[in-house]
C-alpha cells in the first residue's frame, strides 16, 4: 500500500518541525561548541527530537548515521563497511506501512570555500544522484558567518559548476526564517541552515 501525497506531506512537515523544535532548545540550552565535528550536533539534536512530546505524540522516531542498505547493493563480505550513511532517519509506521523521511548534515562557515564545497558534492548530490533516498532535506550547521552570505557562497560555487538552475533560493516557510530550495532535473531539495553563532 502506497501513502498517499497528503499523508507524506503532512509527514515531512512533522520532521522539519520536529528538527527546528530541536534546533531551538539546542540555541536556548547553550550545551554546544562551535568546534564540536558534525556528528557531535547531530546527536544533540537527534536527542531532543526524540526527547519531545511532539515526537511521542505523533509516533515518530528518529535514528542517527544509519547505514542505506538498497537492492542494488552487492551484498559480499565487507558490504556493510561500505554502505552509505545518512545523518537522520525519521520512520513511522501507520497503517502497517513504514515511512521514512531523511536528513543530510553538513557545517558550514562564510569564509570556509571547503566547507561549502563539501555541503554541495557530500550532500546536495548525494540526494540528487540518488545515493541517497529523494524523501529527505539538508540541514547546515553554521559555526561562523552569517547565513546570507554563506548561502551566495553555496550559490557562488554552484554557478562556477555551471550549475545556475540549482541555487538555493530563499522560500516563505511557517516553520523556519531560514528556509531554502533548490531545484533539481528530478527533485526539488529542501534546506534548513541552523545558525548555531548565536550564543
Amino acid at each position: 500500500m502506497q501513502l498517499s501525497s497528503s499523508y507524506k506531506k503532512a509527514f515531512e512537515q512533522n520532521c522539519l518541525e520536529l528538527i527546528v523544535n530541536a534546533y531551538n532548545v539546542a540555541i536556548t540550552e547553550k550545551k554546544y561548541q562551535l568546534d564540536w565535528n558534525e556528528n557531535d550536533f547531530s546527536e544533540l539534536l537527534g536527542n531532543y527530537v526524540n526527547k519531545s512530546q511532539f515526537s511521542l505524540n505523533k509516533s515518530i522516531i528518529c535514528k542517527t548515521e544509519c547505514k542505506l542498505l538498497s537492492e542494488t547493493n552487492n551484498l559480499d563480505k565487507g558490504y556493510a563497511d561500505r554502505l552509505p550513511r545518512i545523518d537522520f532517519v525519521y520512520s513511522k509506521t501507520w497503517n502497517k506501512y513504514m515511512y521514512c523521511y531523511y536528513m543530510e548534515a553538513k557545517r558550514l562557515k562564510e569564509k570556509d570555500s571547503n566547507l561549502k564545497r563539501e555541503y554541495i558534492k557530500e550532500g546536495m548530490d548525494r540526494f540528487i544522484t540518488g545515493k541517497y533516498p529523494p524523501d529527505g532535506c539538508m540541514l547546515g550547521y553554521l559555526l561562523e558567518g552569517t547565513v546570507k552570505e554563506t548561502i551566495n557562497g553555496i550559490n557562488s560555487l554552484l554557478e562556477k559548476y555551471k550549475r545556475n538552475g540549482e541555487l538555493l533560493k530563499h522560500t516563505s516557510n511557517k516553520t523556519f526564517p531560514f528556509y531554502y530550495e533548490s531545484n533539481h532535473s528530478k527533485l526539488c531539495l529542501k534546506h534548513l541552515i541552523f545558525d548555531f553563532t548565536i550564543l
